[in-house]
């Protein structure tokens, strides 16, 4: 696939996909969202770690109202269930570690893309939008799921109710995102950031990432046993070898993913 609607490198294993429609704030069209798709399914290919971050001022300012027609036909339920649904269960399952660089704003279903990620890294410039309601409509996109159990009912409810703009700084406070750095700093750091994921066991973060998500759905005698089959796992690949072996020689570990 041509793309036109986002841009997507690989290098050094970290995958860039930037959302790329700066003139109208990164705005999710269906083009987009099947680029943006497109693009996950390729990140396998060379990459250890992903990175999702937007063009301009913004991240990403939600559904493109403008696309698909006016409010009278524009068919919701569809789009959520045929495009919104594959895009976000591929970064939830992506197999390498997920990193939402938040540049900017992100607001209504761009807010729950960032969400989405495995680790949250926002400018002190950016805030988090659930703008729902300022059109009559709920929090999509997986916001009703991410923002209970991240930052608990009685924030996620006035963040849905209100539609105020929450801070980066606030975001990272509420336990929202994973942290939030100086607006001249921020992309030196989430790429040093992703560097550092790319560099690490990437195998064992696939397994960590099953682990942490089937947390909530089992009791403890099912996360115990997950744990230990996964466990199972790590421990006969080659960078637990090698991951001994540096500790015991003192020296850092040169993880090869496997």
């Amino acid at each position: 696939m041509d793309y036109t609607q986002i841009r997507f490198d690989i290098s050094g294993g970290i995958a860039v996909l930037t959302l790329n429609r700066p003139e109208v704030m990164n705005a999710l069209n269906a083009r987009m969202r099947a680029e943006i798709l497109d693009a996950l399914a390729r990140t396998g290919e060379k990459a250890r770690v992903l990175v999702l971050t937007g063009a301009g001022r913004a991240f990403c300012s939600g559904q493109d109202l403008a696309d698909g027609g006016n409010a009278a036909t524009l068919d919701l339920e569809r789009t959520l269930r045929d495009e919104y649904e594959p895009m976000l269960h591929s970064i939830v399952e992506c197999p390498i570690p997920t990193i939402a660089a938040v540049n900017g704003v992100a607001a209504g279903a761009g807010a729950n893309l960032a969400l989405a990620a495995d680790v949250v890294i926002a400018s002190e410039a950016a805030s988090f939008v659930q703008a729902f309601t300022r059109i009559g409509l709920i929090p999509d996109a997986g916001g009703t799921y991410w923002l209970p159990r991240q930052v608990g009912f009685a924030r996620a409810m006035g963040a849905a109710l209100f539609a105020e703009p929450v801070s980066a700084r606030q975001a990272a406070d509420w336990g929202m995102i994973w942290e939030a750095v100086p607006e001249a700093d921020f992309e030196r750091h989430w790429r040093a950031r992703a560097a550092q994921l790319a560099t690490g066991p990437t195998a064992a973060y696939a397994r960590l990432k099953t682990a942490l998500r089937a947390s909530p759905g089992n009791d403890l005698h099912e996360q115990l046993a997950l744990e230990a089959r996964l466990q199972g796992e790590c421990g006969r690949s080659r960078d637990f070898r090698e991951g001994v072996t540096a500790f015991l020689e003192k020296r850092p570990p040169r993880f090869e993913g496997r």
